[in-house]
This record gives structure tokens, C-alpha cells and sequence, in this order.
């Protein structure tokens, strides 16, 4: 029974079986190739003899794919214990087939399933050297030449430190004051009511000045500061980085870390600790505010209470903690921008995953000094 495959504009490849031939006719060309040989393989499913031969007498024309068509067919139907002898054909079609004949059919063996231990160490091992042992190494970098130059005026280039320390934690002012503002009053709004209950509202003053100065204030600083300053800095890296700036600064003998973070460094631990300082003025003033309006404490007694309350101990802790805060901020930074891959893509990437993990590794660092400090 003879069947065919129709193309458009006519054209078409025909093939039959006649017992254990398989005659093709017309031609056999990239157009058809394709549904020739998913047609074809639906019907030799149910081929039932062990030799085929394949008839190319009616073939006009072939190509490459063609070509490939039939010894796929061949390489396929061996593989089910079929053996496959191409006959026939013009001068024309057999230099085809030698010249377009496959010379290394193969399969791709699948992989040998890792086993789950193996696999787990692989990952640890890989994240172990290229970001754990990486980021030691920028950190230890930064640490020496950070204490190198507090004493080695002539290596810095003149106004950067101010230029940085403005940057970073002047023009940030704003932003953590408001925000501190608005966070102290929500937490002051929420306490009231529970406080009033127990009729327990002078206490507003305790909660106020001791969660903000002790946990909210430095750690709301960091993380706006991350989010703000961080991304800048890992950005400012990353295309100095892609555009070989980096290289640039090798090339005439300076050292990338000491030339382009050390003064950020120095920039952030100027300024973040004021930063700190002024957002826990906001966020008292904000509990402040919520007191007076809605448990009739009045200023005067807030601030005669907060008199009482506070303790230099919290007020060393927010010191301390601004300059981790500081320092981790800066070398995450700086450690995504030096690890930048992929050009312009790679600089996003790299901001956006410096953000990320600079803001944990502040809630991380907040939650251990926390318990040291508790």
C-alpha cells in the first residue's frame, strides 16, 4: 500500500511497503523531512521482520537532512535488532548519502545519579571558596588597610573621606529621621491600648526609650542605610569593575581596596553613628508625640521618665552596633561590586544581591549582639 506526505505547492514524498522493502519516490528534502520521519517510525513500530531494505530507486532529489532522515531511521531500527540495507538510488543520491553520511552516531549515556551526601558537599564546598573564604579575605583586606591608613595621610587622595562621609550618611539623614519618627509613633499607637487597660501608662516611656535605643534605632539606621548606601556602593564597584576601572588601577600600581573602599569605609563609620544618635531622637519624639495624644502624658513628664529609664549601657550598645553595622554594610558591598560577572546585567544582579544580603547579614549581626548585650 502506497502512502504519502504532501507539502505545500504539491510537493510530496511518497514511500510503500512491499514485504520487507521500503520504497521512497519523489524527493526528500528539508520541507518534509521531518513529518517523513515521525510518520515513517509510527508505522515501523509495528515492522515484525529482522531485515529492512530501503529502496532509494524513486528518490530525485536529497539533501543533508534527508540524508540524516534515513540513517536515523537505520540507527533507530537497529537498535531494535533490525537490520538495514539502502539500495537503489541515482549517482546523484548515493554521492549524497557518502557525503552527508553522520560519522559518529551516538547516545549520550545519562549521568550516574550523585549520591545525596555527595551532592550536599559539593554545594558546601562550592559556597565554602567562592563566597565564605572570598569574603574573609576582602574582609581582612579592608581591616588592614582601614588601620594602615588611619596613620598614612599622603595615600588618600584629598577630600574623598568628607566627599563619602556626605554620601553616605549626610544625605541619608532625612530619610532615617522620618522613618524613625513614624516607626516610634506606630510603636507608641499600638502600645497605648493595652497600656491603658492595665492602667500602666507611664510605662510608654520604658517601652519607647528602651526598644528604640536599644534595637529599633540602630538597627532601622543600618538597614535604610543598606538599602540606600549599599546599593550605591556595590553599584559605583561593580561598573568601575565591568568597564576595567579595576584593572585600570592595577595596571598603575594602586591597590582597588585601599584606593576605593577604604574611604568609604571611613565615610560610613564617621557619619553612621550620628545617624543612630539622630534616629533615636526621631523615634523617642515619635513615641513622645503618641503619648501625649492618646495617654495625656504630657512632654515634660515623658522626658523626666526617660531621665530615669535610660542607661549608658544602651547608649554604648547603639554605638557598637552602628560601627558592625557600619563595617558589614561596606564590605558586602564592596564584595558583590569586585564579584560582578556578565556586564551590564551582572551590575544589577550584583546591587540587588548585595542589598539582600547586607540587610541579613545586619539582622543577623543585630540578633547575636542582641544576646551578647542582653
Amino acid at each position: 500500500m502506497s502512502e504519502e506526505i504532501k507539502i505545500k505547492k504539491g510537493k510530496k514524498v511518497e514511500y510503500s511497503f512491499v514485504d520487507t522493502r521500503l520504497l521512497l519516490k519523489n524527493e526528500l528534502t528539508f520541507a518534509y523531512t521531518g513529518r517523513f520521519v515521525v510518520d515513517i517510525m509510527r508505522k515501523l513500530k509495528r515492522y515484525k521482520h529482522s531485515v529492512l531494505v530501503i529502496d532509494l530507486s524513486g528518490i530525485k532529489e536529497v539533501d543533508s537532512s534527508g540524508v540524516t532522515a534515513i540513517y536515523y531511521i537505520k540507527d533507530k531500527m537497529k537498535g531494535e535488532g533490525v537490520d538495514i540495507i539502502i539500495e537503489g538510488g541515482s549517482e546523484s543520491v548515493n554521492n549524497k548519502l557518502d557525503l552527508f553520511a553522520p560519522k559518529d552516531l551516538f547516545v549520550c549515556e545519562k549521568p550516574e545519579k550523585v549520591p545525596f551526601f555527595e551532592r550536599v558537599g559539593s554545594i558546601i564546598v562550592y559556597y565554602i571558596y567562592n563566597y565564605f573564604l572570598k569574603f574573609i579575605s576582602l574582609s581582612a583586606d579592608i581591616f588592614f588597610w582601614s588601620v594602615h591608613d588611619i596613620f598614612t595621610y599622603k595615600s588618600r587622595r584629598k577630600g574623598e573621606v568628607v566627599k563619602q562621609a556626605v554620601k553616605i550618611g549626610v544625605n541619608a539623614t532625612l530619610i532615617v529621621m522620618v522613618m524613625t519618627f513614624i516607626i516610634g509613633l506606630v510603636l507608641a499607637l499600638h502600645s497605648a491600648t493595652q497600656l491603658r487597660n492595665y492602667g500602666a501608662n507611664i510605662f510608654i516611656v520604658d517601652l519607647i526609650v528602651i526598644a528604640i535605643m536599644a534595637q529599633m534605632g540602630p538597627l532601622i539606621t543600618a538597614i535604610l542605610v543598606a538599602g540606600r548606601s549599599g546599593s550605591s556602593i556595590a553599584a559605583e564597584i561593580a561598573t568601575m569593575k565591568v568597564t576595567s576601572e579595576i584593572d585600570a588601577l592595577k595596571t598603575m600600581g594602586f591597590n582597588p581596596v585601599r584606593f576605593v573602599v577604604v574611604p568609604k569605609i571611613y565615610g560610613c563609620l564617621l557619619t553612621i553613628p550620628f545617624l543612630v544618635i539622630l534616629a533615636n531622637v526621631a523615634g523617642i519624639a515619635g513615641g513622645m508625640v503618641a503619648a501625649n495624644m492618646f495617654l495625656d502624658i504630657t512632654p515634660e513628664i515623658f522626658i523626666n521618665r526617660m531621665a530615669t529609664v535610660m542607661q549608658n549601657k544602651d547608649i554604648v550598645t547603639g554605638f557598637i552596633k552602628s560601627i558592625v553595622y557600619g563595617c558589614i554594610i561596606v564590605t558586602t558591598g564592596s564584595f558583590y561590586g569586585f564579584g560582578v560577572k556578565q556586564g551590564a546585567e551582572g551590575v544589577g544582579r550584583s546591587t540587588t544581591i548585595a542589598v539582600v544580603v547586607s540587610i541579613s547579614l545586619v539582622i543577623i549581626a543585630d540578633s547575636i549582639m542582641g544576646l551578647i548585650f542582653y
